[in-house]
């Protein structure tokens, strides 16, 4: 059986905006646990950086499932 493809009424534009949120907000959320850990400055980027790859890898899972 053949997929239809819906039609979306969200522009190209605001579901990059999405993206890009999404992994921020991912990467953000590692920030705030080394924050509340106590962890000096170099953990903390560390953690955003691997919040920012894990959030990229979220996002190209959701991508690769849903299409």
């Amino acid at each position: 059986m053949a997929r239809r493809r819906r039609r979306s009424a969200v522009d190209a534009d605001t579901i990059q905006r999405l993206r890009v949120g999404f992994v921020v907000l991912v990467a953000l959320s590692g920030t705030m646990m080394a924050l509340q850990g106590g962890a000096s400055t170099p953990i903390v980027a560390l953690a955003t950086g691997i919040g920012a790859l894990a959030g990229g890898a979220l996002l190209w899972y959701l991508t690769w499932i849903v299409s």
